[in-house]
């Protein structure tokens, strides 16, 4: 059984949550900018998207494919490639006792990574910006795995 109230004195445990609700919220902004640059730029996936614009061939004009909104888009999805393994890793991580000063730097550094890889991504910025964003972010997540498999998973 879980005890809460321990859960809470968990300083770690706590920041993680934190950190976690400012890179989730992000990804969720990226949702709304997906559906930001659909409509002022009018460019839709789906028929029934249309319809405010018209009927058949008039409304067809309106399913297509636009760079912003492609951008958007793939900057949405490598948040969801790097950010759903950063939670379950960060969580069991955060759980295994580590020191709070090393934990807090794992948190920070792939919070910042993925904020500045999206700015990177819409503005959009030369590479090696964006690479490099991703890489930090992606070593984050892979160094809180080697930790936790190594002191506490693999006896």
């Amino acid at each position: 059984m879980v005890d809460t109230a321990q859960l809470m004195e968990n300083k770690v445990f706590m920041a993680f949550t934190s950190y976690a609700t400012i890179i989730l919220s992000k990804m969720m902004f990226m949702s709304i900018a997906t559906a930001f640059y659909r409509v002022t730029r009018k460019v839709f996936a789906n028929p029934e998207d249309c319809a405010s614009f018209g009927k058949g061939e008039s409304a067809k004009k309106y399913l297509r494919v636009d760079d912003r909104v492609e951008r958007v888009r793939r900057a949405h999805l490598n948040d969801l490639e790097n950010i759903v393994p950063f939670l379950g890793i960060g969580l069991l991580y955060s759980l295994s006792g580590p020191d709070l000063s090393t934990a807090i730097l794992h948190f920070r550094l792939f919070v910042g990574a993925r904020i500045y890889h999206t700015i990177a991504y819409l503005l959009p910025l030369p590479q090696p910006n964006r690479g490099l964003a991703f890489f930090v972010g992606y070593g984050v997540t892979f160094s809180m795995a080697y930790r936790l498999l190594k002191n506490r998973l693999l006896l």
